[in-house]
């Protein structure tokens, strides 16, 4: 895929007729996905929630944050496997940053597993630290498994 092709990745806020997508690229991505209900209680809380898609291609990922008293968490970031590779998950992380920003958050916080390579580079061309490790946050087919606490200072 082009550059120019790269660029067709069109933002939008996520609605409630979102989450039947969304939740099949959650189950297409992990052994272990949040419900339908976890989408939907983000929404009815309002909790910031963005999809990525493009003209021809449905929703092809989202992501999810709270943001609030002068900082942001990045609670969920997926991108469909079809759309791996092509800046949707750049321009999903963008919009999370940018709203984070605006809204004059310091810092945005995330958790990545160790074993993420890929979205552990993403989260490193974008400026993200780790800043600590909390053990047992993930579960996973042996068990559970550690995150990495990682985060950016924000301009605000």
């Amino acid at each position: 895929m082009s550059a120019a092709a790269d660029d067709l990745w069109r933002i939008r806020r996520m609605r409630p007729r979102d989450i039947d997508a969304v939740v099949a690229i959650e189950r297409s991505a992990y052994d272990f996905p949040w419900s339908e209900r976890i989408f939907r209680d983000c929404l009815r809380v309002g909790y910031r929630a963005w999809v990525v898609d493009r003209p021809g291609l449905e929703v092809a990922g989202y992501a999810l944050a709270s943001i609030a008293v002068g900082e942001a968490h990045l609670l969920n970031l997926c991108v469909a496997p079809v759309a791996r590779g092509h800046g949707a998950s750049s321009r999903l992380l963008e919009a999370v940053i940018a709203q984070a920003s605006h809204e004059r958050a310091g810092e945005l916080f995330l958790e990545v597993r160790p074993s993420n390579k890929p979205a552990r580079r993403l989260y490193a061309r974008y400026g993200f630290q780790t800043r600590g490790r909390r053990p047992n946050y993930y579960p996973n087919r042996r068990g559970r498994e550690d995150a990495l606490l990682l985060s950016k200072v924000l301009p605000i």
